[in-house]
């Protein structure tokens, strides 16, 4: 055996500070200390975060490093039935059954994981964990992610509770145009039957950053994606740099709102830019809606005025701890632990 696939072995089987998050998944991410260690930690999330900023800041305080804190953070979300955006009791795809994307970045070794369409295990924020530190690869996705999440220990179960499973019924039973597929259409056709409903359809997630105490920078973001979607839709937060990005030099993004979106504008990396280019959090923010703005072509996908007829909202934080959340339109609001106390603060926006 070489000395470091020995050495890679004896960290695996030490309990360390990540041994909180799963007995069966041992911290690969501790020790890294930055250069210059801030005054005080931080953490910021979705609106839906507040026991998750809560959590990750509690760790955080502890000595813990800041993805061990936020993948712990975003575990409540995912186990909270009443949650139906992230995890266990999450709405399902047109099928009704319930699919799970989440991702990771640790930004002090610039390493991430991901899984996507990941059935029957409610905490693929840990699965996510897991491809970064045990395989070779970023994202697995669908049966594969399945197979590995069961090879490292994890149970399968039903995530469809009965409040999910009666949403889910009731958007069957009025289908209609209300769907996903699209007959053939050109970027100026309007109602072409699947036209794009946003007060109808529901999607949601939790994303959480944070700025450790030795100046380190993670991110996690997890969630069921746009409820009733064609199986096997996968959304931005699988996708490194779409929707979650973290280095360590600048700072992280992750988001929430449409994924299409924020995919074909790799929106959280280009937040990440903005700021290494000297942008507050906020402004990144605002940045990279009026990006999606710009590129928003499809006519199915404006409102009357010609804006999107969708949202999506950024949080960000920087290496200095300074923070900022923006959406497209107004009532944006994002869950922050500044190392005293959890708080709910209003987001900036583009548009009324």
């Amino acid at each position: 055996m070489s000395p470091n696939r020995r050495d890679f072995l004896k960290r695996a089987t030490a309990v360390g500070a990540g041994a909180f998050v799963s007995t069966s998944i041992p911290s690969l991410v501790s020790n890294h200390v930055a250069a210059q260690a801030p005054t005080n930690p931080i953490a910021i999330a979705s609106a839906n975060g507040m026991q998750a900023v809560t959590k990750a800041m509690e760790l955080i305080r502890s000595g813990v490093d800041a993805l061990d804190a936020v993948v712990a953070g975003v575990n409540i979300v995912e186990d909270d039935p009443s949650d139906t955006s992230v995890g266990y009791g999450g709405l399902p795809n047109e099928e009704g059954v319930v699919e799970l994307d989440a991702a990771v970045m640790h930004g002090p070794t610039h390493r991430a994981g991901a899984v996507a369409a990941l059935r029957n295990i409610k905490n693929p924020s840990k699965v996510a964990r897991l491809v970064m530190e045990r395989t070779d690869h970023v994202l697995i996705v669908g049966e594969g992610a399945l197979k590995f999440a069961k090879a490292h220990g994890f149970h399968e179960e039903d995530l469809l509770t009965d409040a999910s499973r009666r949403a889910w019924l009731k958007w069957k039973e009025n289908l209609s145009k209300r769907d996903d597929w699209l007959p053939p259409h050109t970027p100026d056709d309007d109602d072409i039957g699947a036209r794009y409903e946003p007060y109808f359809r529901d999607y949601g997630s939790i994303s959480c950053s944070a700025l450790d105490q030795n100046g380190n920078l993670s991110a996690v973001v997890t969630t069921s994606g746009l409820a009733y979607k064609i199986p096997g839709r996968t959304g931005d937060l699988a996708i490194i740099g779409a929707g979650i990005y973290a280095d360590n030099g600048v700072g992280a993004a992750g988001s929430t709102g449409r994924g299409e979106a924020n995919l074909i504008n790799c929106s959280c990396v280009m937040i990440v830019e903005y700021m290494r280019r000297g942008s507050s959090p906020e402004q990144a923010c605002l940045d990279g809606c009026k990006r999606i703005v710009d590129h928003n072509e499809l006519r199915r996908l404006k409102d009357n005025k010609g804006r999107p007829n969708f949202n999506v909202k950024f949080y960000a934080i920087n290496k200095k701890g300074e923070f900022g959340s923006a959406c497209i339109f107004s009532g944006g609001e994002f869950a922050l632990h500044d190392g005293t106390s959890a708080k709910i603060l209003p987001s900036a926006y583009l548009y009324k």
